[in-house]
């Protein structure tokens, strides 16, 4: 069961469905994920309007929804997680790694590796010191060398 948040941010992606807004074989599955059909534009509406509602998450409450939305493969849900994220992302420590490797073991697409990998790995490891950033750049290393495509790609952008 989601919590308020992710419930909100599910029904607003839902009700921002378009029929029109398809993959280009006109299925409603990309990668094995589902598509509601939800804009960029609405994902990150959704996503600014739930931090309004649920005012005060602290990084414990920002990760928990991230991989709460992430749970369901559902392409919005999974891009509204990486959205949340980079708009938090001063506040992720290098302790996050961990569920963002997960996260792009199972991203499947390029258009949700991308965005986690550039706009939420690469401002984290940059701002990361002494032996924080060491351990960062030996699981990035990793990274280049694993089985999983969705890190193999991260790494490759960083």
């Amino acid at each position: 069961m989601d919590s308020p948040a992710a419930a909100f941010i599910d029904r607003t992606l839902r009700a921002e469905a378009s029929e029109w807004r398809t993959w280009a074989d006109g299925d409603d599955s990309v990668g094995g994920m589902r598509v509601y059909g939800a804009s960029v534009g609405a994902i990150r509406g959704t996503v600014r309007d739930a931090l309004r509602r649920h005012r005060g998450l602290d990084h414990d409450d920002v990760t928990a929804l991230a991989s709460e939305l992430w749970a369901l493969p559902v392409f919005e849900r999974r891009f509204a997680a990486i959205v949340l994220l980079q708009g938090q992302v001063g506040a992720l420590t290098a302790n996050d790694l961990t569920r963002i490797e997960g996260f792009l073991r199972d991203a499947r697409i390029a258009a949700l590796i991308e965005p986690l990998a550039t706009d939420v790995v690469r401002p984290l490891l940059a701002r990361l010191e002494g032996a924080d950033a060491e351990r960062a750049g030996r699981i990035v290393m990793r990274w280049a060398r694993a089985d999983a495509d969705g890190l193999r790609q991260a790494a490759a952008l960083l």
